[in-house]
């Protein structure tokens, strides 16, 4: 079993950006950092269910069949599910449709109790209040055996990481520069001297930045 953490962020560090508005609700800077992710063949059959076969392969479409591959849980955190955006909507079942890609149990780090959730093709959101521990605790338990991801945003990322509980993170560093946002490296220093570090590069300039244990 390992702990995985898989993220986009821009050359300055930034896992999120700024610029949405609410006639554009993800801005144009979210398309630019994921852009060559969500155009890879793997993202768009999981995300986007288009099994024509479309979409890029190479070395980006190897990592993206990676972030799939044996996962027995997922943690989160409660932006990233979308309860910043519809705090006050009980009906609120994330940004994926009926059926989400993640296929497994799902736990939501939220001060908001709400029921879980059973959505179709094995995800189950469940909402818990806990310390980074006590939810990689929970993860374990019904992940059988398999790897846990924590899967965003950015300051989730970062607490697990403080804490030590990541064995292995990978980034892909899209060639832009934000300036501002959250930045994944906040408050971090020196956390490659725990780490083997890798890095590589596609076709479409995105560097692929791993550190493993």
């Amino acid at each position: 079993m390992v702990v995985r953490v898989d993220l986009m962020i821009s050359l300055d560090g930034f896992a999120t950006t700024t610029d949405q508005t609410p006639e554009n609700p993800f801005g144009d800077d979210w398309g630019r950092l994921v852009g060559a992710y969500a155009a890879t063949r793997t993202f768009r059959e999981r995300v986007f269910k288009d099994t024509s076969g479309a979409g890029t392969t190479g070395m980006d479409d190897d990592y993206a069949k990676a972030y799939f591959e044996n996962i027995g849980a997922e943690i989160m955190g409660a932006g990233m599910f979308g309860l910043h955006n519809f705090p006050d909507d009980p009906g609120w079942r994330g940004w994926w449709g009926d059926e989400p890609p993640f296929r497994c149990p799902v736990f939501v780090l939220t001060h908001k109790q709400r029921p879980s959730i059973e959505m179709a093709g094995s995800t189950t959101f469940h909402f818990l209040s806990a310390t980074p521990e006590d939810a990689l605790q929970r993860a374990v338990s019904v992940a059988g055996g398999k790897d846990i991801r924590v899967g965003g945003g950015p300051t989730v990322v970062r607490e697990f990481l403080k804490a030590g509980l990541v064995d292995r993170l990978h980034v892909a560093i899209t060639p832009i520069l934000l300036g501002r946002g959250i930045n994944l490296w906040d408050d971090l220093r020196g956390l490659e001297a725990g780490y083997a570090v890798k890095s590589e590069t596609a076709e479409s300039g995105i560097i692929h930045l791993t550190f493993r244990r």
